[in-house]
């Protein structure tokens, strides 16, 4: 019956999206106009003479201070235009609240699952030497920032919430019951609230330690010299595009909250996933990917600016596909809004780059690095050089093949809706389709199964 609720009557339009464009659209936005006040800045603080050093806002803090300027008109939106907060999905009542009484001993529970879970992050931040070193140092320093008042926060939205709520009994709570060890508590759902929990500490911290290099590279660039560099004007403007995608993906990762129905509904539950997807980010990478890893793709590869110098001609070109490239991966994740996160599942997308093919950040990406390191043209070493750099690219790209297909097998378990979609794109996708009738034609002949969520 679940499935049948979300069929469409026109066999030619994918499933709606759980989040609307205008999303994302309004944080893209206000991110733009705060780049374009920190860069204006010497300007407006010369007009209003004000006190201080004139210089444009290219500090961490300026870069941290942009996820207000994007997430805030997100947040607007999502409440006063798509009415999120009335969503079902939230799991909340918003119009028979329970007495404050009746939910008291639920909250105090969940605050001890919840503090509980921030100490136990907090420890492990402590353990991992990464994370006292280089950029990480940055995000430690806004996450040491952010315990206190996120405690004493805590504690009137907890309370707050579950009187709305119409099961309080939630993931954190049980695993709340299971340290008070009063209650009877789901050994599942303990399972559900630290999978969500892991995936929120380890790639918020990421995404936040990256903030301020791109956010200051953008403020900074000089606009009319790079006018007349094509290759320098295309990393300037690709530069930009990581920016946006970074700023969206982190508002994302700090937003996880059900009243604006973006919550994690659930984090993946396949070792593979997470395997896959570890891989990818430091510190694992390290090893893995980056310069002297076990996959480097770019020995004496100078890359695309190198090889097409002579040609200003080609260099714009391929510059420009480029960014075209980066555009649609900074778009996969602005579609998403205040929903974005790796390894979770927080609703179904289905428009901007997903009508397209259903993994457009993976195609995008890998054929952005494909195409700017050029792995197979070399400066030394001849051609088993090249041929250690096209192996070890497309093992690469093997991996984000392989986060593909696990993330699919968790959201095929989780949500009719996506296996709708799913099914649509398999028919309709201007690229998923061909591919998936190669992939036919292909195993014609052969005994086929269809994806489980165990794959």
């Amino acid at each position: 019956m679940r499935e049948a609720a979300y069929k469409n009557d026109d066999a030619v339009d994918a499933p709606r999206s759980d989040v609307s464009a205008g999303v994302g659209l309004v944080g893209l936005a206000g991110l733009l106009c705060w780049i374009v006040f920190c860069r204006a800045f010497p300007e407006i603080s010369a007009a209003l003479d004000l006190p201080g050093p004139r210089a444009r806002l290219d500090g961490p803090y300026a870069a941290l201070t942009a996820l207000v300027f994007s997430g805030v008109p997100m947040v607007l939106w999502s409440i006063f235009v798509d009415k999120v907060h009335r969503n079902p999905s939230t799991g909340i009542d918003w119009d028979s609240p329970s007495d404050a009484e009746a939910t008291r001993a639920v909250s105090f529970t969940k605050l001890t699952g919840l503090w509980a879970t921030w100490a136990v992050l907090a420890a492990l931040y402590a353990i991992g030497r990464w994370y006292w070193d280089g950029q990480y140092l940055f995000a430690m320093e806004v996450l040491g920032f952010a315990a206190v008042p996120m405690l004493l926060l805590s504690i009137p939205y907890i309370f707050w919430l579950d009187r709305r709520m119409a099961e309080p009994r939630d993931a954190t709570w049980h695993f709340g019951a299971f340290l008070l060890a009063r209650e009877p508590f789901d050994k599942e759902q303990v399972l559900r609230h630290w999978r969500a929990w892991i995936i929120k500490g380890f790639f918020g911290a990421f995404m936040i330690s990256i903030l301020p290099g791109g956010f200051s590279a953008v403020v900074n660039a000089d606009l009319a010299d790079l006018a007349n560099q094509p290759g320098a004007l295309a990393l300037a403007m690709i530069e930009l595009l990581f920016v946006i995608d970074v700023q969206i993906g982190t508002v994302g990762y700090v937003m996880t909250l059900r009243p604006l129905d973006s919550h994690i509904r659930s984090g993946n539950p396949f070792l593979a996933g997470w395997i896959a997807a570890l891989l990818c980010y430091p510190p694992f990478v390290y090893g893995v990917m980056d310069a002297g890893g076990l996959l480097a793709y770019e020995s004496n590869a100078p890359g695309w600016r190198h090889w097409l110098a002579d040609s200003p001609m080609l260099l714009s070109l391929w510059g420009g596909w480029l960014v075209m490239l980066t555009g649609v991966y900074a778009w996969a994740t602005m579609v998403f809004g205040l929903r974005f996160s790796n390894l979770t599942y927080r609703g179904v997308i289905t428009h901007g780059p997903y009508r397209f093919t259903r993994h457009p950040a993976y195609l995008s990406k890998n054929l952005f690095w494909w195409s700017a390191t050029l792995p197979f043209l070399v400066t030394s070493g001849g051609p088993m050089e090249a041929l250690r750099n096209v192996v070890g690219i497309s093992l690469v790209s093997a991996i984000y093949y392989w986060r593909a297909r696990t993330e699919e097998a968790h959201l095929l378990r989780e949500d009719p809706k996506y296996r709708e979609y799913h099914a649509w794109m398999s028919e309709h996708g201007v690229i998923t389709a061909p591919l998936a009738a190669l992939g036919r034609a292909i195993t014609r002949g052969r005994s086929s199964e269809e994806l489980q969520p165990a794959e």
